[in-house]
């Protein structure tokens, strides 16, 4: 009889590899077509991987806790000759399958059983292959400093450490340079501290976070008058967030001038096609970004349902695949924690992320009684790739969404 490879899925955009968290059958059992045979976890989101047909699970090669490159055979499923020719699996050779069954280059077992990946094999088909997230795009390499020996390039790939990691290391080379004696060094000072292991979200915020500074980021603020928003949302049933107000705000603004949001490729800027926006959760060890897709032609009362939906989805880390990846920019409300000024940084495929600070009753001047009057005052702050958008555009740009905020049931 057939058997059929159980393949890793492209579990969505930029996604490499996932880490097997449970099997959800054991070898012998039956199963049916599209029922989930795995658990899999990448750095953002918990999904399965489904049975390519019906059949029974005689062989799992992936093991729990073993990252796995998308394409790799997990297992194998078996199946009639007429189920196999009915779905024309029989046509498909198993490309990526081994000789002896074992597992492709490029993984080894680690000191707790758990598959690690080095990178360093350069026979590895799989070699290259780094942690990525959707809606949070991980470099495979990110290696940039000067005065690095080959050999010390390819210890650091071995462990898979950027150059970042060894910014507190002072050369003792000439000129400077971080020598393999130093960088040992290094490492044998790490054993007498405490270490802990980083999560795979950490890991994957701080490789994003690393690929977005290589532009030059700006941020500007200005204070915006939140009164007429909190009136409108008391009197709104269910009330939106002050984030999910921001975001339309945005949406509209961008609508208007979709360059405001361009990528700078070349010497081309690359409009949005849709006004996609992100919004930043807070989640346990880091930060989601769920993306609301045709923002600026979708009202706020309908953009809510859908919102609060993914705030749900996100803080469980159970993201679909439509609703992460792909945004223009980002909302962020830092203003939860009691902050009102902070500098958020895009992230590596946006051009800007816009920020909300918390509410503060101050005096304002009222022109028309010739008098301060008190008022609710958030600043708002637009950080932004300096190399698409200057200071006056960006500062027209808070001033547009300022406006916006006076007129919330416009929006």
């Amino acid at each position: 009889m057939p058997r059929i490879p159980i393949v890793m899925p492209q579990l969505g955009e930029s996604i490499a590899e996932a880490t097997v968290i449970a099997h959800l059958f054991v070898a012998g059992d039956s199963v049916e077509m599209d029922k989930d045979l795995l658990e899999v976890e990448t750095q953002k989101a918990t999904m399965g991987v489904t049975s390519p047909c019906s059949g029974r699970v005689v062989e799992w090669l992936a093991q729990v806790n073993g990252s796995y490159a998308v394409g790799e055979i997990l297992g194998y499923v078996e199946c009639s000759a007429e189920e196999a020719r009915r779905l024309g699996l029989d046509a498909h050779p198993d490309p990526l399958a081994q000789v002896d069954g074992s597992l492709p280059h490029g993984f080894s077992p680690g000191d707790n059983g758990a598959e690690t990946h080095i990178r360093s094999s350069p026979t590895s088909s799989f070699a290259g292959v780094g942690p990525t997230l959707r809606g949070l795009p991980v470099p495979a390499h990110a290696l940039g400093a000067s005065f690095m020996s080959p050999r010390l390039k390819a210890r650091m790939a071995e462990l898979g450490l950027h150059s970042a990691d060894l910014a507190g290391i002072a050369g003792s080379g000439a000129a400077g340079r971080l020598t393999i004696e130093d960088f040992e060094k290094f490492l044998s000072q790490l054993d007498d501290q405490k270490l802990s292991q980083a999560s795979s979200m950490r890991v994957a915020v701080a490789d994003a976070m690393r690929r977005s500074w290589t532009r030059p980021i700006a941020t500007v603020g200005t204070p915006v008058v939140i009164d007429p928003m909190l009136a409108h949302r008391k009197n709104s049933t269910p009330k939106p967030g002050p984030a999910l107000y921001a975001l339309r705000a945005l949406a509209i603004a961008l609508g208007e001038n979709s360059a405001l949001a361009g990528r700078l490729v070349g010497d081309k800027i690359v409009h949005p096609r849709s006004i996609d926006l992100g919004f930043a959760v807070e989640a346990e060890d880091g930060v989601l970004v769920p993306v609301l897709r045709n923002a600026e032609r979708t009202s706020l009362s309908d953009l809510l349902i859908r919102y609060n939906d993914l705030v749900d989805l996100a803080r469980r880390r159970r993201l679909p695949a439509d609703a992460t990846g792909g945004s223009i920019a980002t909302v962020t409300n830092f203003g939860t924690f009691g902050l009102e000024w902070a500098t958020p940084i895009p992230l590596p495929e946006q051009t800007l992320v816009l920020g909300m600070g918390a509410g503060r009753v101050m005096p304002r001047w009222d022109a028309g009684t010739e008098s301060f009057r008190p008022a609710t005052e958030a600043h708002f702050t637009l950080s932004f790739d300096h190399r698409v958008l200057d200071g006056g555009g960006a500062g027209r740009l808070l001033a547009r969404i300022s406006e916006l905020l006076q007129s919330p049931h416009l929006l």
